[in-house]
């Protein structure tokens, strides 16, 4: 029995909820528009101002697309509602990030600056050199970038340098001693 999948879905006021033949789900929100294709085999069933999903039976793959499907429509009307944000922060002595037009770039340590260009549905903001905020509609894209950007100069645990999520704890390792008694 999947609890996330049985759970009903709340649409809130200011948001269009519509499901169009082979489960295509559109919202429509304060914030934007998103739109994402289901499976065929699931009904997703509007009721006034609640969303449910059913599956047809009990086997396997149908119990793990059921929570799943459930929590992708949940997070489209979050992002159309509220959005995602993703923070980072860059640790490291000459660690530094700016936007330059449509591009995020970064000095971590290499030779040369690392650039990446920021999608049309992001919005990058770098309020100061070694803070980066990554906010959008659509949770999967905002989390990738982040992703992305984080994968460039993961955090090592013995200096504790690197890009990594805003309150994110490092494990610190001890280093070797320098005599041993």
């Amino acid at each position: 029995m999947s609890r996330i999948g049985n759970k009903t879905i709340t649409i809130p006021a200011g948001v269009e909820f519509d499901v169009n033949a082979g489960n295509e789900v559109t919202v429509k929100g304060p914030k934007g528009t998103l739109s994402r294709q289901f499976r065929s085999e699931l009904t997703i069933e509007v009721d006034g101002d609640t969303v449910t999903v059913k599956r047809p039976d009990d086997s396997k793959p149908m119990k793990q697309i059921h929570g799943t499907t459930r929590s992708l429509i949940n997070n489209m009307i979050v992002g159309v509602t509220e959005g995602f944000v993703k923070e980072l922060e860059l640790v490291g002595i000459g660690y530094r990030a700016a936007k330059n037009g449509d591009k995020l770039v970064m000095s971590v340590g290499y030779s040369h600056p690392i650039e990446f260009v920021i999608s049309s549905d992001l919005e990058v903001e770098v309020p100061a050199v070694t803070q980066i905020k990554i906010s959008g509609i659509d949770k999967q894209a905002v989390g990738e970038f982040a992703a992305n950007v984080r994968a460039i100069r993961k955090p090592e645990p013995y200096l504790g340098k690197g890009i990594k999520y805003k309150g994110e704890i490092i494990q610190r390792k001890e280093g070797k001693t320098a005599a041993k008694k």
